[in-house]
């Protein structure tokens, strides 16, 4: 062999031994590619051949070994397709097809099976998890971190949600992902110094959108977040010492063999893949059969309005006759229902609203030892017992759901809470919404009676502060595409008061700046399954009657969703279907008039659609217009102001 053919047979040979095994999406848009550094793995992807995730590292450190370095990785890898159909009527789409090729890179360590690292990769959509072995005679471990990471190119901006610290905020109940987004920031920042809530989303400079979260997170493992780093490289991070009064491990632990949940990523040239995606509910599956067919409904809520005082019996007497005539399911009965109404009344007040086809949801505290909330019913759900005696109970009176309240943390034993109570209630036939909460993490799926969670600076605050009002436009043009992207947000809005007041009483509390349509706009925007929104019995008088109509009918668990335009903390305009029926909404919280030009191709030429839009003083009203030859509509949005389109 010649001189030059002996190179060529090492230079190959040198290639091969250092080739990056990939997997691509079905489209081949999308690829992952792995490698190992001196021991320790890392992944990259790309998207069109344009790097999203540089060289990240990968693996976890427990106290049976330390799985980040000192790591061989085997030469070939197991290739697998999924093809899958669900239905699921409570997320953005009810009919799901998910397609995706998976990749097994497994890993040795001192020539022993150490751990795989599983990737999914569909269109747009990347997610990896861990899978950890017996390591001789130990057979459970407790993982004390995990080292994956997401470095980020130079130049990204972030949006993102800071974690608060623990045991601070109302009675001591924080974290409860309840603080504000910073938008359009830059990379090397650690948030309020305790990393970052999901989803995350980032702006992978002029290449497109990238969204950060996590799925799959039951009693089997901590919730999680992103810590920041100085280089643009984000890390997992578990729970924080102090959650939960300090009680519960940090660190989760596990059975070898073992899984983690699926950190999950979304990329898209534009936000339309950030916004339309489904993969939280695409990587789980039930963890149990529901005990019977449960309703996602529209309901009312006097709390919004008139406070604590007024969870009286007359008051939600009141509030079941304002469901009736709505055409609403349900009323949600909040915190001190059990000192203020009792529970006699209460059973009283569930006949009466059976008589109405009205049933109620009843505000429970999470309780226990990790927060100072003083508000009741207390010492219920927290206790296996208890919880389930309360249960029976509310089944006997035909309760058809809970909110619970105040959990303040991400550790395994929260989440173990989190799990108990949805597997008890449903043995009740009971549904159960989350407040003061962490973020639900394809709960929609997995917990067949789960309807929604809060875990976003929601309606309350509105009451609470000019500010949040002030702010609600901008508010409102983030959820759409960070927190509502990845799970039902019961944010509990769509207020037709212009004052936060029990009589809308002019200058006496906080005032909603936004318009009418604006406020119907966000009944669409907003996504979950269940819906208790900010409307009072004085709306039937004082509110235009096209919009109280519109409250009327629009839905609550969609087809289909469709981004159109918008950008994070601007303005939003999007699509969602409910059978044959389009509703396409948008608002706009830039301090400038938004014209644009949106192309409704979901619609046909010549279809009559009714137009609900803002003038210069947002006021409101409908119109109808015919969608043209090309299907484009000239849009024009004040600022706080909205648009609607129905066929």
């Amino acid at each position: 062999m010649n001189l030059k053919n002996l190179i060529f047979v090492c230079l190959a040979g040198f290639l091969k031994l250092n080739a990056q095994p990939a997997v691509k999406s079905p489209d081949g848009k999308l690829a992952v590619s792995i490698s190992v550094n001196n021991g320790m793995p890392q992944y990259s992807v790309t998207y069109n051949e344009k790097t999203f995730i540089e060289k990240s590292p990968l693996g976890l450190k427990t106290n049976a070994g330390d799985y980040s370095s000192g790591l061989t990785l085997e030469k070939n890898s197991s290739q697998n397709k999924i093809d899958e159909s669900y239905k699921l009527r409570n997320i953005k789409q009810s009919s799901v097809h998910y397609s995706a090729n998976e990749a097994v890179f497994s890993f040795t360590k001192d020539g022993r099976p150490a751990l795989d690292v599983i990737f999914r990769v569909s269109n747009n959509n990347l997610a990896f998890k861990y899978k950890l072995y017996p390591q001789k005679e130990t057979l459970s471990c407790i993982v004390q971190e995990e080292v994956s990471g997401f470095l980020l190119p130079k130049g990204t901006t972030t949006f993102l949600c800071p974690q608060s610290n623990p045991m601070t905020g109302f009675a001591r109940t924080a974290p409860s992902y309840e603080t504000s987004y910073t938008l359009d920031d830059v990379l090397g920042k650690n948030g309020l110094g305790n990393g970052y809530t999901f989803p995350c989303l980032f702006k992978v400079n002029n290449n497109g959108w990238l969204l950060i979260s996590e799925t799959g997170v039951d009693s089997g493992y901590c919730a999680s977040r992103l810590i920041g780093h100085d280089n643009g490289l984000y890390s997992i991070g578990f729970p924080m010492p102090g959650e939960n009064n300090g009680n519960g491990t940090t660190g989760p632990g596990i059975p070898l063999t073992g899984e983690t949940p699926w950190r999950t990523i979304t990329i898209g040239e534009t936000l339309a893949p950030i916004v339309e995606t489904t993969i939280p509910f695409d990587l789980v599956k039930p963890k149990y059969e529901a005990s019977k067919e449960y309703q996602y409904t529209k309901g009312t809520w006097s709390w919004i309005m008139k406070m604590d005082n007024n969870t009286t019996f007359p008051v939600q007497k009141q509030y079941i006759d304002f469901s009736a005539s709505m055409g609403y399911e349900t009323i949600l009965v909040d915190a001190l229902w059990d000192t203020q109404i009792g529970r006699d009344k209460i059973a009283e007040l569930a006949a009466y609203g059976k008589q109405k086809g009205v049933g109620l949801y009843l505000w429970y505290n999470s309780n226990g030892y990790w927060n100072d909330a003083p508000q009741g019913p207390k010492g219920l759900m927290d206790n296996t017992a208890l919880r389930r005696k309360e249960m029976a109970w509310m089944k006997s009176i035909g309760i058809k759901g809970i909110k619970v309240d105040f959990f303040g943390g991400d550790k395994q034993v929260t989440m173990k809470l989190y799990e108990d109570i949805l597997t008890d209630a449903n043995e009740f036939g009971i549904m159960v919404i989350f407040h003061g909460c962490t973020l639900p993490r394809g709960w929609e799926r997995m917990y067949p009676n789960y309807a929604s969670s809060e875990a976003v600076l929601a309606s309350e605050n509105l009451h609470f502060g000019q500010q949040s009002c002030d702010n609600e436009a901008v508010s409102a043009a983030t959820h759409t595409f960070i927190r509502n992207t990845v799970g039902s947000m019961d944010f509990g809005g769509s207020a037709l008061n212009k004052f936060y007041n029990s009589d809308n009483i002019a200058n006496k509390g906080s005032k909603r700046m936004t318009s009418d349509v604006f406020a119907l706009a966000t009944s669409v925007l907003f996504q979950s399954g269940v819906q208790h929104f900010a409307l009072a019995p004085n709306n039937l008088y004082d509110a235009p009657d096209w919009a109280i109509q519109f409250m009327k009918e629009v839905p609550t668990v969609w087809d289909e969703v469709r981004f159109l335009e918008g950008y994070p903390g601007r303005y939003v305009v999007m699509a969602r279907r409910k059978g044959a029926k389009w509703y396409i909404a948008g608002i706009n919280a830039e301090n400038k008039q938004l014209k644009t030009k949106i192309k409704l191709e979901m619609l046909n030429s010549g279809t009559a659609v009714n137009y609900y839009a803002d003038d210069d003083q947002l006021n409101g009203k409908v119109s109808k217009l015919t969608i043209s030859k090309n299907k484009e509509v000239e849009i024009s949005i004040p600022h706080n102001g909205g648009i609607l389109i129905t066929n």
